[in-house]
This record gives structure tokens, C-alpha cells and sequence, in this order.
């Protein structure tokens, strides 16, 4: 019997506009679980916490505070937000962006000017790299509106791709099996400095900036050097996951999944005590043995973040 159509039912959604919205509700969706994992987690925030987002008019840092926005208002824990932007006197900086921005808002945020950027142009040879000295002045100020503002916890917008390339570079060109924690103590041990885009993609931050149409304002005094080994790092990472998809989840699983016992750092295994036992041991001598996969439920979780 042929089919009758009924002119009452609903067509197959092929409106590009309704298809873009459906892709932006399912971003902000994965952005907010994302971030809602690390915060639980790593027990980034907690009841009553004063936050300082480090806002610097990139996109990283925008996405950051609005996901914490979104957390704030429907969320289950409660805790205060203060934007905070250091404005460095690079020539050219658009002063009037992030405050007209921040105030539309309705945020509490405070912009604090410090010619940071006469000190390292003063300090760096021609040719050399400024983010070194440019971040340890950086850090000082926030450190400084951080006592001012009483604030709990200062949170940056470092994503999974910052700290994967900070995990190469380390071990590239620092000689050390270390990455970019979520929940640190800052370098004076007066402060906890957390990362709650940890679990969120570089490309995902690009989209949502793009789609909330963020008052971009580039970095033209180290984002425009060239060559960096942090830039170079990135786009192996990139090339990675051109060529084998999947890769970047996986290498940022491991860094959650640490062997002490299959390393070679004395300090976090006791190699000249250790023991036969008899029993049978899982992490036993399996180095030429396949590589066994993700167990289902690594798998599960990383799944649920990429959703």
C-alpha cells in the first residue's frame, strides 16, 4: 500500500540556521560538563570560594569565564566571581574593550594598569622571547590583587592543549615528566591557582568564541613572536591528530593514569627495595608485551568529556 504523508508532520531539520543552533546548544552543553567534571575532580571550587578569572581579552580566557558564569547562576555551589585584567600598555591595546564588555556584563571586575611592557622590552635582548619575564610579572601583579580582593582562588584559562604542550616542552627541553596541573599552590605558597578548562579542547574554545562573538584582542607582544618552541609543540600536537584522531584524548588520559613503577625516578618507587612477593602482579615485567587498549571504562569517561 503506498504511503499517504501527512502535511501535519514535521520535516526533516534542514534549516542551516536550526542545524547551527543545534550544534551551539551541544558545545555549551560539553563546555559546561567539562568544565563541572574538573571542578569535581580536582576540587577546584568549593562552597563560598571568592574566584578571580584572569581575563586577558583572548578567547581562552572569555570562554573561561563565561562556562563559570553558567555555573554560577545554575549550578549547585555557591561562590562569588571577579574578572581581573592586567592591562600591560602594549602599544596599541584597546583599552576600552574589556571594561565596556566586562561592565555589559554585570560582573564584578577590576582593570589594573601596569606598564609591564617598557620592563620587558627593556630587559629582553632584540630576537629573544619575552613570555618568560612577561609572565613573572604578570603573576606578581595577580598574586598582589588576589591579597587585595581576598579572593580564594585564582583560576586561568589554560585548556587540555596548553597542558599537554607544557608537558612536551618539559620533557623535550626541560628533562622532566611534567605538565600543567589543574589545582596548584602558586610559586609563593600563598595562593591556589586552578585550571578548570583542563578538560577542554583548544578547537571547542575557538568555536564558542566564534559563535559568542567575544571582543577578541590579540597579544602583540609575545603572541606575535615567531617560532616559539610552545608554537612548534602545538602544532606537532596538531599534526598528531591529523594524522591519527583520537591521539590528544588519549595522551591527555595517560597524564591522569601515572606507572610510578615503570618509570625511572627513584623518589616516587622504591626500585632498591623492591621484593619478589609470589603473587601474581598486573604492572609486572609486560614491556614487550602488545600495549593493551583503554579498559571500557577509561574509554566511558573520556567519551562523556568529548560528548
Amino acid at each position: 500500500m503506498p504511503s499517504i504523508s501527512d502535511p501535519g508532520a514535521s520535516a526533516p531539520a534542514t534549516d542551516p540556521a536550526a542545524t547551527a543552533a543545534h550544534a551551539a546548544r551541544k558545545l555549551e552543553k560539553r563546555l559546561v560538563r567539562q568544565v563541572s567534571a574538573a571542578i569535581a575532580d580536582f576540587g577546584l571550587i568549593e562552597p563560598g570560594d571568592k574566584v578571580m578569572v584572569c581575563v586577558s581579552g583572548g578567547k581562552d580566557s572569555y570562554g573561561l569565564l563565561d562556562i563559570l558564569r553558567k555555573l554560577q547562576a545554575h549550578g549547585n555551589t555557591p561562590f562569588e566571581l571577579i574578572a581581573v585584567n592586567l592591562d600591560q600598555k602594549q602599544p596599541g591595546f584597546p583599552a576600552h574593550v574589556l571594561p565596556q564588555y566586562l561592565g555589559g556584563l554585570g560582573v564584578p571586575f577590576h582593570i589594573e594598569t601596569q606598564d609591564t611592557y617598557s620592563v620587558v622590552k627593556a630587559h629582553v635582548p632584540e630576537g629573544k622571547t619575552m613570555c618568560s619575564l612577561c609572565s613573572r610579572l604578570r603573576r606578581g601583579v595577580l598574586y598582589r590583587l588576589a591579597d587585595e580582593f581576598k579572593v580564594t582562588k585564582i583560576a586561568l584559562g589554560h585548556h587540555r592543549d596548553d597542558v599537554l604542550q607544557t608537558f612536551f616542552l618539559n620533557m623535550f627541553f626541560g628533562g622532566k615528566l611534567k605538565g600543567m596541573p589543574p589545582k596548584v599552590a602558586s610559586d609563593r605558597g600563598d595562593h591556589i591557582v586552578i585550571r578548570p578548562l583542563a578538560y577542554v579542547a583548544e578547537a571547542d574554545l575557538a568555536r564558542w568564541a566564534e559563535l559568542q562573538q567575544f571582543p577578541i584582542i590579540p597579544c602583540t607582544l609575545c603572541g606575535s613572536q615567531d617560532n616559539l618552541q610552545r608554537q612548534q609543540i602545538g602544532q606537532m600536537l596538531r599534526d598528531w591528530q591529523t594524522q591519527y584522531p583520537g591521539r590528544i584524548e588519549n595522551m591527555a588520559a595517560a597524564l591522569q593514569n601515572l606507572v610510578p613503577s615503570h618509570c625511572m625516578d627513584s623518589r616516587h618507587f622504591d626500585f632498591k627495595g623492591l621484593q619478589t612477593t609470589g603473587v601474581a602482579d598486573p604492572d609486572g615485567d609486560t614491556a614487550f608485551d602488545d600495549v593493551p587498549l583503554p579498559s571500557a571504562s577509561a574509554l566511558a569517561r573520556i567519551a562523556i568529556r568529548e560528548l
